[in-house]
């Protein structure tokens, strides 16, 4: 099974993925933990540029969005196809839905025109299951306690963008993206992500 996990910066997608393995691991599933940007070596080379608060705002929309689809097809060649084949439980640390809700959305790309791509790109390949963690973005910014990277220093207005295209795809895609409200115990975010897991 393929898990993605989705959400807004500072709401707890780190906790959830770390508790989520544990419990399937304590079910006997093989779990293999992975991120985006990242994952690869050529991924992590990309995610210091596209995530450095040093690199310039006025980064161009279109190349971000294509440095992490970029990012995103070798780390599906190179890791989670290969571990699926072997039936382990992939859980990543953001997929798709993030592109097409931060460069779609915030970055007013076009949720529909990103979503496209994204499908494009990869082939169709997507996950099971994807869990948006939802909270305000300033309740969510309140829980940050270390320097932000570039997506982190947006505006609310922007973070706000992305909580309502992360919204769109909920309802575009039911059976799949489920919402949990981030916004309570780590015990209870656990609790409601395995209710969609049974």
């Amino acid at each position: 099974m393929f898990i993605s996990v989705e959400g807004g910066e500072g709401s707890g997608k780190t906790t959830l993925i770390r508790n989520l393995a544990e419990y399937l691991e304590s079910k006997g599933d093989q779990v293999l933990i992975t991120r985006e940007p990242g994952g690869t070596r050529f991924g992590e080379s990309l995610r210091k540029v596209l995530l450095d608060p040093e690199f310039p705002a006025a980064f161009n929309a279109r190349a971000e969005m294509l440095l992490f689809l970029a990012a995103r097809v070798q780390h599906i060649e190179e890791v989670i196809q290969p571990a699926l084949r072997k039936g382990k439980t992939v859980i990543c640390d953001r997929f798709n839905d993030s592109t097409i809700a931060y460069q779609g959305g915030g970055r007013e790309l076009g949720v529909v025109r990103v979503e496209q791509l994204c499908f494009e790109v990869c082939d169709g390949f997507q996950p099971d299951k994807t869990f948006v963690l939802d909270i305000n973005p300033e309740t969510a910014f309140q829980r940050l306690n270390r320097s932000k990277d570039r997506m982190e220093k947006e505006s609310f207005d922007f973070h706000n963008k992305v909580r309502s295209a992360f919204y769109a795809l909920k309802d575009k895609h039911p059976n799949r993206i489920h919402l949990i409200n981030a916004d309570q115990s780590k015990e209870k975010v656990l609790a409601d992500v395995l209710k969609y897991l049974q």
